[in-house]
């Protein structure tokens, strides 16, 4: 089945192939992703799209002199597979295994390590300008997809890279998709050039018919060159480009291997930046994921056969889910509410929201720093927007946050999904940082819901609350609790005793709540009593109830799955600092590292915070105490 691909032993053996072997190869390439990612996991229909461009390239340049940035990095598995990594593909996603997206620490063809989007032009244009300072010719390339290309840094990269005027290629992959369809200005633009593909020709036919008149057709080609730009601005496409400093190229079929390395080719000799247009199926070549690449685009395993998911049935609903009946319930009678997602309205499941109220909903592509202004003049104008973005992202719009809703005490509700570790995404995708940036800003209220009935009751509270509130929720199924058919709000800064027995207290917040109570029980096995409390509230913090703990108990243990450095173990470390008073804290949460990938049970085993591990480091701490008193 394999028989180009196993030839290929270093990614110079792809020069050697004619077009036609190429194209064979790009069609074993697909089966070999297929195979894999339906058993690990992972982005299947961009990288089905981006198989005949990455042979191409590979044909063209020679990587690693030349440097390959791709934007995400969800459609790099050909470049792995190329770059001697195709023996142990099979362990893609996996714990100790390569990882799904360019990483500089695995290979030297991974020339930036990436995983949220539109940060390749930047980085490309920045190795540009280090070559030029060495005095080297090497080649950089930027791969970016057009739903990237909503993002506000590849605008900011481009003019600059336009303005400084040095050699840099970047190829938009344009599949009128990132994860959802695409949305704004910039893919109604693309779309207008998709189908006007005789610009180039155009152009080439006019420049020739004008250097072809006898004696005058050099200067009357030259003279014209001045009007060209208002001329061009009105009927061709790709002219935004062209006005930003780029030469453009395209749009180009990204399946054809032939025109492929042509137009690489020749944008390798050209001078000063280069875009090349290509136009690309995403999920080329399978037939599940080209009907559906949506729900292609990042998957569990599936059958191959017939595209259909592994996942078990009878499952409890996602958290997701949750999130998205509360929000359409809450939307009926408060017509205030507005829904506001960037580029993942599947993802965040505000996609049912939007076809409930679709004149409430905003997708504003791969903008979460618009999305969180935009929201700030929603409700400066009197409306209550509900953001929801996955944490990872949320990161991007931090000043936003701050200085446009905080600030200003404005009621935006910011919902953060896929919370915590992540899982086989890894290190780029684990959300573990939100509870800590978010406790710093004043007048912001923070809540972690221990199980999805009480997300639903927390998501009520926040657009209950006139400020700022944020509720981060983790990824996947829900514990299965029953679900109520009321929505309550929650008494803002108080926490709920799950059980008050013992003389020592586990103080959790959302995921860890239940852990917290499965360690409890371990440890109640051997003797040892202890108190379990769901806090609820990161900030405010229950300080009423954490200084009852505090005076009757003789060890708090804290639980969240966040990072320690500054999260709600050191919100409660700093009220017992502040306040004198002295009793042992035991703090569980993630470490100060990036934690790599895996499944998610094996990664909380990896830092320890399973039930068993949890129960094993309080007998050590209580043990020492003993022997210390």
């Amino acid at each position: 089945m394999y028989a180009l691909l196993n030839r290929i032993e270093k990614p110079e053996d792809v020069k050697a192939l004619t077009v036609r072997e190429l194209e064979q190869l790009a069609s074993e390439l697909r089966h070999f992703i297929i195979d894999t990612v339906s058993q690990n996991g992972g982005h299947l229909a961009p990288n089905l799209g981006t198989v005949e461009l990455t042979l191409a390239l590979y044909s063209v340049f020679s990587f690693p002199g030349d440097k390959l940035v791709w934007d995400v990095g969800h459609q790099a598995y050909t470049h792995k597979i190329l770059t001697g990594r195709r023996d142990a593909f099979k362990t893609l996603r996996k714990k100790g295994g390569i990882t799904g997206f360019p990483n500089r620490s695995e290979s030297v063809y991974d020339a930036f390590g990436v995983g949220h989007a539109s940060t390749s032009i930047s980085a490309a244009l920045g190795m540009a300008l280090a070559r030029d300072a060495r005095g080297e010719k090497n080649q950089v390339i930027a791969v970016i997809g057009d739903g990237a290309l909503t993002g506000g840094e590849s605008f900011e990269a481009l003019n600059n890279a336009g303005d400084l005027g040095t050699k840099l290629i970047v190829i938009l992959n344009d599949n009128e998709m990132s994860i959802d369809a695409n949305v704004g200005a910039m893919s109604e633009y693309l779309s207008r050039i998709r189908i006007a593909p005789q610009y180039a020709r155009a152009k080439r036919d006019m420049g020739s018919l004008l250097m072809s008149i006898p004696h005058i057709g050099d200067k009357v080609y030259k003279t014209a060159s001045h009007l060209k730009d208002g001329v061009r601005s009105v009927l061709v496409p790709g002219s935004l480009f062209e006005e930003m400093g780029f030469h453009y190229i395209g749009p180009i079929d990204g399946h054809n291997i032939g025109l492929l390395e042509e137009v690489l080719a020749s944008a390798k000799e050209m001078e000063g930046p280069v875009l090349i247009h290509i136009h690309t199926v995403k999920g080329k070549g399978y037939k599940p994921a080209e009907q559906a690449p949506d729900k292609f685009h990042g998957v569990g395993c599936f059958d191959p056969s017939t595209g259909k998911s592994a996942k078990k049935a009878g499952c409890a609903p996602s958290y997701t889910s949750v999130f998205s009946k509360a929000l359409i319930e809450l939307a009926k009678d408060r017509p205030d509410i507005l829904a506001i997602t960037a580029a993942m309205p599947s993802g965040t499941g505000l996609k049912a929201f939007g076809q409930a109220y679709p004149k409430r909903f905003f997708d504003v592509g791969i903008a979460e720093e618009h999305a969180m202004t935009l929201a700030a003049g929603m409700a400066a104008a009197g409306m209550h927007p509900v953001i929801a973005l996955y944490s990872t992202f949320a990161q991007r719009a931090y000043d936003q946050l701050i200085h446009d809703v905080c600030l200003q005490n404005l009621p935006v509700t910011l919902c953060l999904d896929r919370a915590g570790l992540v899982g086989e995404d890894g290190p780029t995708h684990h959300g573990v940082f939100d509870l800590s940036y978010l406790r710093q800003m004043p007048n912001m209220c923070v809540m972690a819901p221990k199980d999805e009935e009480e997300l639903r009751h927390m998501l009520a509270t926040a657009i209950a609350i006139e400020g700022p509130a944020a509720v981060r929720y983790p990824r996947g199924a829900g514990l299965g609790v029953p679900l109520t058919d009321s929505l309550e709000t929650l008494p803002v800064g108080k926490a709920e005793v799950l059980q008050e027995e013992g003389n020592i207290a586990f103080l959790a917040v959302g995921t860890m709540v239940e852990k917290a109570k499965e360690a409890a029980a371990i440890l109640k096995e051997e003797g040892i009593e202890a108190a379990v409390v769901n806090m609820r509230f990161i900030k405010p913090l229950d300080t009423e109830l954490l200084g009852e703990m505090a005076r009757t108990k003789r060890l708090l243990i804290t639980a969240e799955e966040n990072v320690l450095a500054g999260g709600f173990g050191s919100a409660v470390a700093e009220y017992l600092a502040d306040h004198g008073i002295e009793v042992p804290l035991l703090r569980f949460g993630i470490p100060d590292r990036f934690i790599e990938q895996g499944t998610r049970r094996e990664l909380l085993s990896l830092i320890g915070l399973q039930p068993d591990e949890m129960a094993e480091r309080i007998r050590e701490r209580l043990s020492q105490m003993d022997e210390n008193a």
